[in-house]
């Protein structure tokens, strides 16, 4: 095991991210690896149309063309590795487009790809399965419209890539952190016991899987960032214990601080005692940062316990078709001039409708934007003078769409006055496409959803020989590398059964015994920071408080009950606090977790809602107010 630092940097946090970052960590970061995330549920079955059409495609192709082929000649001089997930759905093509860069430019790195994510080739035999949806319950979609279907692979095929010489490695789907754990893995020799050191690793992961978003991107206190335009991409230096150390190239834009880092952190982790990933469970609970110099911030205490014994399986398919259009007005009263014309709009495709013989939408949208629409009950602002209202439906026909997209047009010359706007092409129907997670017991050679106990008798090492196509038993993931046409078997553990109900959960903050004077309410930003974002159909919302002494208030003020209130306009109807809203404790940070279900309208390219993501979720309730003691709203004020 080496005991020598390495530097990981994250490049990437989605398929689009600036092409500036790999030259600015290759001439300023002094970096080991660069690790490059492009995947989320809805990029897998953009590529897996791709595919369909086409099929050398299915994987980010400017991980090639941007990323790569420009910067391939420093990357080889400064003997950088790469671990990337730009694969999707075809990692193989991503893995020999890469191949044939790297053979024009006369350079000699090797690409390996990791495979046996991708069980679409599987997907009739999983629909017979019965696997129920893991969050709501729901059954499996019928496999003629399913796109997608891919299992979340971990850390351990990355590390054997490596291992076995690459200088690049090319993933299919597997956790956005398992790319910079992979790299720890191998640097470090790290095994499946070592389940602390495996939860930091995670973790370094899951901070720079996001780029910008750990150096001051997407940051509470935005005013503080400098050059945005020029901002630095996160730099983690990891030690062999698993501590690490984070920053940016220097000479960037951005910040490094504990605030940047904890936003980072909370960022749509659900349960922080529960943080499940295929190769170990982690602990963010009891986690603690320390800024040890002007962008540097140390990370310890993240802790783990033994992998599950399943898999999450995520599949996307195509479920009826959604669209919708912007639409500005101003000048006096806009708010209710824009909601005179969605209501009329909504009337006359209904008529057009009814008399085609076609269904009603099966869900309608309009979003008043500068009337804090988002805001619900709480909101404040009234006879607004300029807004935008976004209107959209989702209907089982392209056609049910269409017609409501073409009475939007038709109704321009008839509605109140102030109507405005700068067009370009006539918005169009578009596949509403659903994610159904399952999980998929490990080594289940039958792909069984029974217990633990049953799941694991024949192990992955019994698998897969000669590649993909032929190492796919039957509802069972296999994972493998390919390095030069030769294909290593990196069998996983069965894993162990978890239990959420066993978790030892942190003591509740109590309040001061006699605060000084009378309690004074303050917006909850002048006492925290936030940062939202989804999971699925759920939002995550992180609180982490500014001092110590700020949380005790934050957490008797912020109850399941006052979210729930919060965000009651974005819930289903009959909605409840206990089952709507889950409120977790991190008091390594002093930092409190939310999980809100149902409340995305379907979350993703299911949604048509404005923010379908929940990303503006942490601003919402970072202007609740709070009951503080006198003495630290005096403090605020001073």
């Amino acid at each position: 095991m080496s005991d020598k630092n390495i530097r990981i940097a994250g490049a990437s946090g989605f398929w689009g991210d600036a092409a500036r970052a790999t030259p600015q960590l290759l001439k300023g970061g002094n970096v080991d690896f660069i690790a490059y995330d492009y995947l989320a549920e809805i990029t897998m079955s953009i590529m897996a149309r791709a595919r369909a059409k086409n099929p050398d495609y299915g994987y980010a192709l400017d991980f090639v063309t941007a990323a790569m082929k420009p910067n391939l000649k420093e990357i080889a001089r400064q003997g950088v590795k790469i671990v990337s997930n730009a694969g999707g759905v075809n990692p193989q093509a991503c893995a020999n487009a890469l191949r044939a860069v790297i053979a024009e430019q006369g350079l000699s790195l090797k690409v390996a790809c990791v495979l046996g994510d991708d069980m679409i080739a599987q997907r009739d035999e999983l629909a017979e399965q019965g696997h129920t949806e893991m969050f709501t319950g729901v059954a499996f979609p019928p496999a003629d419209k399913v796109a997608s279907i891919n299992a979340y692979l971990g850390a351990f095929p990355v590390a054997k890539a490596l291992e076995e010489g690459a200088d690049i490695v090319v993933t299919g789907r597997c956790v956005d952190s398992a790319v910079t754990l992979g790299a720890c893995i191998h640097a470090f020799g790290w095994g499946r016991d070592d389940l602390d050191k495996l939860a930091m690793g995670s973790l370094a992961g899951h901070i720079i899987e996001c780029g910008p978003q750990a150096t001051g991107g997407n940051f509470t206190d935005w005013e503080e960032v400098h050059s945005l335009e020029t901002i630095g991409y996160p730099i983690t230096e990891i030690s062999a214990d698993g501590s690490f150390v984070c920053s940016k190239p220097e000479g960037t834009g951005g910040l490094v601080t504990r605030a940047t880092i904890a936003e980072q952190m909370v960022y749509e982790i659900g349960d922080p005692q529960a943080y499940m990933l295929p190769d170990v469970i982690c602990d963010f609970s009891n986690v603690e940062l320390e800024q040890v110099a002007e962008d540097l911030v140390r990370v310890t205490g993240a802790t783990g316990m033994p992998a599950p014994n399943t898999y999450k399986v995520c599949t996307t398919y195509a479920d009826e078709f959604r669209g919708g259009t912007n639409m500005t007005f101003y000048g006096i009263d806009a708010d209710r001039k824009a909601q005179k014309l969605a209501d009329a709009i909504f009337v006359a495709a209904r008529g057009t409708l009814k008399h085609l013989g076609l269904a009603d939408f099966s869900e309608t949208s309009v979003e008043i934007l500068g009337a804090e629409s988002q805001y619900g009950s709480a909101a404040t602002v009234t006879n607004c003078r300029e807004v935008v209202m976004k209107i959209a439906v989702k209907h089982p026909d392209a056609a049910g769409i269409g017609i409501m997209l073409k009475e939007a047009v038709g109704l321009g010359l008839a509605t109140p006055p102030g109507l405005s706007g700068f067009a370009g092409a006539r918005p169009s129907p578009s596949p509403v496409v659903r994610l159904f997670s399952f999980a998929l017991l490990k080594g289940a050679a039958e792909g069984s959803t029974k217990g633990a106990d049953e799941g694991s008798t024949k192990g992955a090492d019994e698998g897969s020989t000669k590649g993909a196509a032929e190492g796919s038993t039957k509802g069972a993931v296999k994972p493998q590398v390919e390095l030069d046409g030769v294909f290593f078997d990196v069998p996983d553990t069965a894993g162990v059964a978890f239990n959420r109900q066993n978790i030892t959960r942190p003591k509740v903050p109590t309040l001061p015994a006699a605060p000084t004077g009378d309690l004074v309410a303050v917006p909850l930003i002048k006492l925290a920071w936030g940062r939202s974002g989804d999971k699925g159909d759920k939002a995550n919302i992180g609180i982490i408080a500014r001092q110590p002494e700020y949380l005790p208030f934050i957490y008797a003020a912020l109850t399941e009950q006052a979210v729930f209130e919060k965000f009651a306009h974005f819930l289903p109807e009959g909605a409840t606090s206990d089952k709507s809203v889950e409120r977790y404790l991190m008091p390594g940070t002093d930092a409190i977790n939310f999980l809100i279900h149902d409340v995305l309208g379907g979350g993703g390219m299911a949604s048509i809602r404005n923010d379908a993501q929940g990303k503006g979720y942490g601003q919402l309730l970072l202007a609740a107010s709070i009951p503080v003691s006198a003495e630290i709203a005096n403090k605020l004020n001073n």
